[in-house]
């Protein structure tokens, strides 16, 4: 039976393990719990094994990217078994590197968050906001599992977004959360009957009163704009 409770894998090659256990203590410090290895890895369970149940039953892979974790089959076969088993793999790059054809097949340049250069604990500070947003709808208070939410085929109730407006938004909600704000979009908008509800749902994302008001107005200017 998996018992494991966690949020947040985090993949990363061992030459970069200071860099991991720092994303892995700002995130438990905001309570979002992580599963890292080796930590958590049972001293009388396979190695393989218990990775394969801690990406089954996490919501969200922060793969720490570096030309190490770039050359890495291992890194390599956690990234596979995520985006196989359907988690969001969000990449926080260290180290200004191109990835390999190998993993590039697998994660999105235009979803990374870049942590290369500047205060890297203003770069943690970002990443949290990031995985926060991303797990908010996807567990919950008591870390279970909840169902992903489906839209009706009915008309009164299902909405088509111009692509034009999907990409206003995300362009203003990237002002404050980066790259992954397109991520958060895709995945509000299948939750949302119309553009105000939308913009609604995506205000929630921020913690600051003010970027949240300066977010709506930006935003309410294409829907006074849109044709009813």
């Amino acid at each position: 039976m998996n018992t494991i409770n966690k949020k947040v894998f985090i993949s990363y090659s061992h030459n970069d393990k200071e860099q991991a256990d720092a994303v892995c203590v700002r995130l438990e410090s905001a309570n979002i719990q992580c599963w890292i290895a080796p930590r958590d890895i049972s001293p009388s369970k396979d190695w393989a094994e218990e990775i394969i149940d801690a990406i089954n039953a996490t919501d969200v892979m922060v793969l720490i990217f570096s030309s190490y974790s770039n050359n890495s089959p291992q890194v390599r076969r956690e990234v596979e078994r995520a985006v196989h088993k359907g988690l969001i793999v969000l990449p926080f790059r260290i180290e200004d590197v191109t990835p390999s054809k190998s993993l590039e097949y697998y994660i999105s340049t235009q979803h990374w968050l870049d942590a290369s250069s500047g205060s890297f604990d203003k770069h943690l500070d970002i990443l949290y906001n990031c995985v926060k947003a991303l797990i908010k709808d996807t567990v919950s208070d008591h870390g279970i599992q909840k169902a992903n939410p489906v839209l009706k085929e009915d008309k009164s109730t299902a909405v088509s977004f111009a692509v034009s407006e999907l990409k206003y938004v995300s362009v203003q909600l990237a002002n404050y959360l980066g790259p992954i704000a397109k991520i958060i979009v895709s995945k509000k908008a299948t939750q949302s009957t119309s553009l105000e509800e939308l913009i609604e749902k995506l205000s929630v994302e921020l913690d600051d009163d003010k970027e949240r008001y300066n977010f709506i107005e930006a935003c309410m200017s294409i829907v006074d704009s849109s044709p009813p």
